[in-house]
């Protein structure tokens, strides 16, 4: 008999790490997609980022080109 309740506790230890196991796959499977997001996000941003710098330095030479016309007309 005592056997036989050794043999059930043993059975639930194994129920237990069982279901232990599945909740960390799940939960791995769950931060490799939330990972996997955020990669997309960092890329999206990057790209984002050098877009708005290009952008940046077109404004900054059109204002510089600008300056130096009404330097010279001022010159004039």
């Amino acid at each position: 008999m005592s056997e036989n309740l050794g043999n059930q506790d043993l059975s639930a230890s194994w129920d237990a790490l069982d279901a232990k196991i599945d909740q960390l796959i799940e939960r791995n499977h769950a931060l490799a997609k939330e990972n996997e997001a955020l990669r997309r996000q960092q890329r999206k941003w990057s790209t984002e980022r050098a877009d708005l710098i290009r952008r940046n330095e077109l404004a900054k030479s059109g204002l510089e080109a600008m300056i130096a016309r009404l330097k010279s007309l001022a010159g004039d």
